[in-house]
């Protein structure tokens, strides 16, 4: 996700969407603690979405 796609969301949206990738992102820990991912830069670039998400939830909260 970009940062410019993130600033569009509403903060209701972002809400959402923060919680749908931390929950992802908890499924594929597990599914890669059990057996290794292919891909395993997805959990890394999750981390980062979920991050930059929080950051500009922040920004837009402090805003109003």
């Amino acid at each position: 996700m970009k940062a410019s796609e993130a600033r569009e969301m509403s903060v209701a949206d972002l809400r959402d969407r923060i919680e749908i990738e931390k929950n992802n992102l908890d499924t594929m820990k597990l599914n890669h603690a059990i057996s290794p991912l292919e891909d395993t830069s997805k959990i890394c670039k999750t981390r980062r979405d979920i991050a930059l998400m929080i950051t500009i939830l922040a920004e837009k909260e402090k805003q109003n």
